[in-house]
């Protein structure tokens, strides 16, 4: 049986784990050829060899430069690209601990932090696949934004705002390309076990209220998420830019 994404080229953002790493296999079973993009090289490598014809390049998304080598990298490797999804993120907690800071404590550093990753980091991307895509008739672009780009909540000012960006810069790119057949859709999970999230979801005290607040009672798996990324990256989705996939188990339906 022919694959959904059969010669198709994705480059993923975040690729060495979470959301990232369970795209880039799962891609790879579907038929793409996957470059895994991360700041970890050894897990990278590792799930290069899990995405067949994989390639692994290192990938500071907030650099530009490495930016441009690992689009071209992934060019010379494969011919073309057709696929972004941009999942690499961080949570701004404060090192060490299990929270964020209130914003009267809160550092610049950290607040640009988490900006420069979250948002700025979506937008090098988007800038730096476009003409690849173009260049070859059109493309998908995913990012991963949080059901904290759709909804607030006391916690984590940062991580909300760089989200809500996402959000927003999506449905402005879908708009400047949709003539030029390069689809710009965001990706909002709702509590996912990850490397991301595993410090509170470990802890009892703190992983119940977002079980509560989980209609579906359990948290998501990177799988869920990357099942919604392969049909934002297949044909099936061909009619669909600038939307929003909520994936969250009903948490925002409420």
């Amino acid at each position: 049986m022919a694959g959904r994404l059969d010669g198709k080229v994705a480059l993923v953002t975040g690729g060495a784990s979470g959301i990232g790493a369970a795209t880039c296999r799962l891609y790879a079973q579907e038929g793409a050829r996957v470059a895994v993009a991360d700041i970890n090289d050894n897990l990278g490598h590792e799930v290069s060899k899990d995405s067949g014809e994989g390639l692994y390049v290192h990938l500071d998304t907030t650099d530009e430069k490495e930016w441009a080598a690992a689009v071209q990298q992934t060019q010379d490797r494969f011919g073309r690209l057709d696929i972004l999804v941009n999942a690499a993120g961080v949570s701004g907690r404060i090192p060490g601990t299990k929270s964020a800071p209130r914003i009267e404590d809160q550092e610049l550093e950290n607040w640009n932090m988490v900006m420069d990753v979250n948002s700025t980091g979506i937008f090098l991307g988007m800038k730096h696949v476009i003409p690849a895509m173009k260049a070859v008739g059109g493309g998908s672009i995913i990012n991963i934004s949080s059901i904290y780009g759709l909804v607030g909540s006391a916690h984590n000012v940062a991580y909300h705002a760089s989200k809500g960006s996402v959000r927003l810069a999506t449905k402005s790119a879908a708009l400047q390309y949709a003539t030029e057949n390069i689809r710009v859709n965001s990706v909002h999970p709702g509590f996912v076990t990850s490397p991301m999230t595993e410090i509170t979801h470990n802890d009892p005290e703190l992983a119940k209220p977002r079980l509560d607040k989980t209609p579906m009672g359990r948290f998501g798996v990177p799988e869920d998420i990357a099942n919604g990324c392969l049909f934002l990256a297949s044909d099936e989705s061909g009619w669909m830019t600038g939307a929003e996939l909520t994936i969250d188990g009903g948490m925002t339906a409420g």
